[in-house]
C-alpha cells in the first residue's frame, strides 16, 4: 500500500522492492555507486535479518551511510523506535491504518530522498 501511495505521489519514482532483510543487503552490495538509491525504506519485522539489524549492516558501509534511512513498523514500541535510530535510521515511522494517513507518511518518505 506505502508503494501505491508513494506512486500517487511521485509517478517519476522508481521502486526496487526485495522480500527480506537478507536480499535488501543483496540488492544494495550489488549496485555500483553509481545506482545506489535515494532512499532505504525498511520493515522493521523483515524476515532473515529484521530493520534494525540491517541499519548496522548498511551503516557499517560508508557508500551507503550517507543515504537516508526509514523504518515502517506496525509497532510504536518506543525499544523498537530507539533500537532504530540508534542503528541509523533517519526516521521510524508507524504505519498509518487510513488511506490519508497513507498519503502523508509517503510525502513524508519522498521528503527524505537525496
Amino acid at each position: 500500500m506505502i508503494e501505491e501511495a508513494i506512486l500517487e505521489a511521485r509517478p517519476e519514482a522508481i521502486l526496487h522492492k526485495v522480500t527480506n532483510g537478507k536480499a535488501a543487503m543483496d540488492y544494495l552490495n550489488e549496485q555500483p555507486d553509481t545506482d545506489l538509491p535515494s532512499l532505504i525504506v525498511l520493515d522493521y519485522n523483515m524476515p532473515e535479518l529484521n530493520g534494525a539489524e540491517a541499519l548496522l549492516l548498511i551503516g557499517k558501509q560508508d557508500r551507503l551511510k550517507e543515504i537516508p534511512r526509514v523504518v515502517l513498523s506496525t509497532s510504536s514500541a518506543p525499544l523498537y523506535m530507539h533500537e532504530s535510530r540508534k542503528n541509523g535510521a533517519t526516521e521510524y515511522f508507524v504505519k498509518p491504518d487510513t488511506q490519508s494517513g497513507l498519503e502523508l507518511l509517503a510525502k513524508k518518505i519522498l521528503d527524505l530522498c537525496v
